[in-house]
């Protein structure tokens, strides 16, 4: 399972023109299902989201996790992150089936919303378009 998780200032996601998902100052996960995940994998990636220190402190330095700062997360599924891109100029899309990766795209929301935070999310499968204010920038590609 793979998280790639952009500190934002605000982000939003829309389907046919109407938001589904949107957030102020907090986290855009783009999170990738792949082959032989399951909920102890979205539990893990879950925690390690949560708790990566991406926010500064009063001293400037990146010491606080999104629930510190006060933070929101929105969650967007994206298949494109475990595609096989190491042969040729065509990525191989073999992750997990789609309603495998449904089910622990909401079950990793879940395990977000139950740690008490606002996750606000896209919509599985549809054509999204994400925007985003990347606050640095700072992105990072977490994997379990």
């Amino acid at each position: 399972m793979i998280a790639l998780i952009q500190r934002v200032s605000e982000a939003n996601v829309t389907v046919d023109g109407e938001i589904t998902g949107s957030v102020g100052k907090g986290l855009l996960v783009l999170l990738g299902v792949e082959k032989g995940d399951d909920e102890k994998k979205a539990h893990r990636l879950h925690e390690k989201v949560l708790g990566y220190r991406v926010f500064e402190d009063e001293a400037g330095k990146m010491n606080l996790n999104v629930q510190q700062a006060g933070g929101d997360v929105l969650v967007v599924s994206q298949f494109t992150l475990a595609a096989d891109t190491n042969k040729g100029m065509r990525p191989s899309f073999n992750g997990a089936p789609p309603a495998e990766a449904e089910r622990l795209y909401e079950t990793f929301v879940e395990y977000c919303r139950a740690s008490g935070m606002k996750a606000e999310t896209g919509r599985f499968a549809a054509d999204m378009k994400v925007s985003l204010v990347n606050d640095g920038p700072v992105t990072f590609w977490l994997q379990v």
